[in-house]
């Protein structure tokens, strides 16, 4: 059985030797390199492609974010984040899913160390999750005009005596995504008029991240797109994303 070569890409020395020890424990990962920092990475990387790299995003010479979306560019591989930043930013976070990040770490400020021991199993499931994203036929889009969509206080129009009069939707789309759906979904939904029948979806990510990730896409899409709450409405030209570990 082929192995799963992996990159860590850190500029913490502890980090990266944790990771290294808790890579080394599973029989289907090998652990392919580590590096300080990205410029160190792509070095090495000339030599031998790695299958999925864990990346940090706050380091010297080259951020993580840039040299993500360098690799996807030129040849897209699965990455997961493994950083600090997305505890408090989760506007960097977004930035690392539509770069191309197909899972998020976040790591502890303060007892490092144990964390990363006791998140050992969630960290070998994540990336051996993330070596079956197929990244290779996704493409990361630019976005053009967006237009006027019908937002929740255009589709539910009230009569006079105050009861609302909802614009149902005939159909209704059903999504499921998981490792890499964040990419297919901004491909799919940018692409919809606002005249789309009601879309559900469920995608897998931590639950403090679903509203941040329907507020960015209902920036750059023609529908509505929100967090799904208690009593909303599926309708026309819009798109409900169920809040993070949970189904709708």
């Amino acid at each position: 059985m082929k192995k799963i070569k992996v990159a860590i890409i850190d500029d913490s020395a502890v980090v990266r030797q944790v990771l290294s020890e808790i890579i080394r424990t599973d029989s289907e990962l090998e652990l392919l390199f580590t590096a300080p920092d990205p410029i160190f990475a792509l070095d090495k990387m000339k030599n031998s492609w790695p299958d999925v790299i864990v990346l940090d995003i706050e380091m010297p010479r080259m951020d993580g974010i840039s040299f993500l979306k360098k690799i996807m560019q030129e040849k897209p591989t699965p990455v997961v984040i493994c950083s600090t930043l997305t505890e408090e930013n989760s506007e960097t976070t977004m930035l690392a899913l539509s770069g191309g990040a197909v899972e998020i770490i976040t790591k502890p400020k303060v007892g490092l160390k144990n964390f990363l021991n006791e998140s050992s199993d969630e960290l070998i499931d994540s990336i051996k999750a993330a070596s079956h994203a197929n990244l290779s036929k996704m493409n990361f889009p630019s976005h053009g005009i967006v237009f006027q969509k019908n937002t929740a206080d255009v589709i539910l129009k009230h009569t006079g005596g105050g009861v609302p009069n909802f614009i149902t939707t005939d159909k209704i789309v059903a999504i499921g995504t998981s490792t890499g759906g964040t990419q297919a979904l901004e491909a799919i939904l940018t692409k919809l008029p606002v005249t789309s029948p009601g879309i559900v979806i469920v995608q897998h990510m931590p639950e403090k991240f679903t509203l941040a990730f329907a507020n960015r896409l209902n920036n750059i899409c023609n529908i509505e797109v929100k967090e799904g709450s208690h009593l909303d409405r599926v309708v026309s030209g819009r798109a409900l994303i169920a809040p993070g570990n949970k189904h709708m």
